[in-house]
């Protein structure tokens, strides 16, 4: 009988798991403060390859992020003509494996992202104040999702080339 019981239990909650698992977007969407994020990446067609990509980590840039662009930087993003610009600017933000932060080194150290050539990698230094990401604060890290994890950051990184 205990036995019938323990199976059903353990059934019940791997079945609630993993219907309540949600991706990278999933998490973003249930987060609530990467709404431009999330509508940057629809508008460059990754938002599919962000939630079904495994081990990435995103460094997702908040709304309050995108704001402190220059005006009408995002709405120039988002048009269509200005699709390969916005998916640079956004794969530059991704690694293709899961980075936590208890795996990031002490002081400065580099790292690829998934952004083509050139300028495809970003400086990250964790010290006693905490870490930063190029010129990115990591205000709140380890969001672990079901294919990676998402660092919050408190600016938008714009790759030089």
């Amino acid at each position: 009988m205990h036995k019938i019981v323990l199976a059903a239990t353990a059934a019940l909650f791997l079945g609630t798991a993993s219907a309540s698992a949600a991706n990278v977007v999933e998490t973003a969407q249930q987060v609530g403060s990467f709404k431009t994020l999330i509508a940057a990446a629809q508008a460059a067609g990754l938002a599919d390859a962000l939630a079904t990509t495994k081990n990435i980590t995103v460094f997702a840039p908040t709304d309050e992020a995108f704001a402190k662009l220059p005006a009408g930087t995002v709405e120039s993003l988002l048009k269509p003509e200005n699709k390969d610009q916005l998916i640079a600017i956004l794969t530059y933000h991704v690694l293709p494996r899961e980075l936590k932060s208890n795996q990031m080194l002490a002081g400065p150290f580099h790292v690829r992202t998934l952004k083509a050539k050139p300028d495809r990698t970003l400086a990250i230094t964790k010290n006693a104040d905490g870490v930063t990401v190029d010129n990115a604060k990591v205000i709140k890290a380890d969001i672990m999702t079901d294919n990676g994890v998402i660092h919050v950051i408190d600016t938008v990184l714009i790759p030089s080339k």
